[in-house]
């Protein structure tokens, strides 16, 4: 099967993380790039996190640092509650001996896009903030990239809605504006949203499973404890959601997931900000605010034990 270019744009991170190592084991992926954002922890922390990854999991794909705040306002504080202190659950992290590329990560993303015209797929987990800034500056390469896949936003469907306010899925809300400049570009995107990833769960009896399995798995579950106990303790689940791997699932696997297609918009002010809406394709309306925007997809449904079987089959071997 046709191997993929990847560039991954990403605020590690527990989540970020353990997707990021299913992307340097699959034997199908080539990672090309990494680049960060702001998000789970301040912008030099997310970069940190990233070398750190780098050093750890052994891919050469440069590693670049993006967008520190978001298009309109301040950046929101950290996440710690759900990350850690140091965005990885806090476990002990080494001296950092790998280096930053030198350029800014919108601009990392232009030049590995117009190299490989047609070819490049970028996985987006983190605020759109480093894509906007990318196509702001170099707007031929919408035309350029092969896809986007995005883990973002809240459509409702399965009962799923946000998870920082009744309507918004953080990475969406933390940059509303950017989002809904993505969204309404012509670049083929599909989304795995709150819809699919938090009916997808690694319970700890799955964790402890990975970890027995070999060096990587413990990698997750010691990374993962943090997030578990999170989850534990303001959801009550035995185990946490898998958000930003279902990205790479879908990037790789499209087969596990139900798709809806239309036009999407983000809310990018007053009480329901980052709250993401499809008005789905064949529906009519009155002209309005989704008139002219591109026909994307989004997941609203999946196979669950496929997603966490091709996780578990990536790190043991299998994949």
């Amino acid at each position: 099967m046709q191997t993929l270019k990847v560039i991954y744009d990403t605020d590690p991170g527990v989540d970020d993380a353990m997707a990021l190592l299913l992307l340097a084991r699959h034997k199908r992926i080539e990672l090309i790039g990494v680049t960060t954002v702001f998000g789970n922890a301040d912008i030099a922390t997310t970069t940190r996190n990233a070398l750190y990854l780098k050093q750890k999991l052994g891919f050469s794909a440069p590693v670049a640092g993006g967008a520190g705040a978001p298009l309109v306002g301040e950046p929101d504080a950290p996440p710690t509650f759900v990350h850690g202190m140091n965005g990885l659950g806090d476990i002990d992290l080494p001296d950092i001996t790998a280096a930053a590329d030198p350029r800014p990560a919108h601009q990392l993303i232009i030049d590995l896009v117009k190299a490989d015209p047609g070819e490049v797929t970028i996985i987006a987990v983190g605020r759109m903030t480093n894509l906007e800034r990318a196509m702001r500056e170099a707007p031929e390469i919408v035309g350029l990239v092969r896809q986007i896949v995005v883990m973002g936003g809240a459509f409702g469907r399965n009962g799923h809605t946000g998870n920082v306010t009744p309507v918004a899925e953080a990475n969406i809300w933390g940059d509303p504006d950017a989002a809904d400049i993505v969204f309404g570009a012509a670049w083929p995107i599909a989304i795995a949203g709150l819809d699919v990833t938090q009916a997808t769960v690694m319970t700890e009896t799955y964790v402890a499973e990975l970890a027995a399995a070999g060096e990587d798995g413990a990698f997750v579950r010691a990374i993962s404890a943090f997030y578990q106990n999170f989850h534990r303790e303001s959801a009550g689940l035995d185990g946490f959601y898998v958000h930003d791997s279902s990205a790479v699932a879908l990037a790789l696997h499209p087969e596990f997931y139900q798709m809806e297609t239309g036009a999407i918009r983000v809310v990018t002010e007053g009480i329901a900000i980052g709250q993401t809406i499809i008005k789905p394709d064949g529906r009519n309306y009155p002209p309005g605010a989704w008139d002219g925007r591109p026909s994307q997809r989004i997941a609203v449904g999946v196979n669950a034990g496929a997603v966490l079987k091709f996780y578990r089959d990536t790190l043991v071997g299998s994949g």
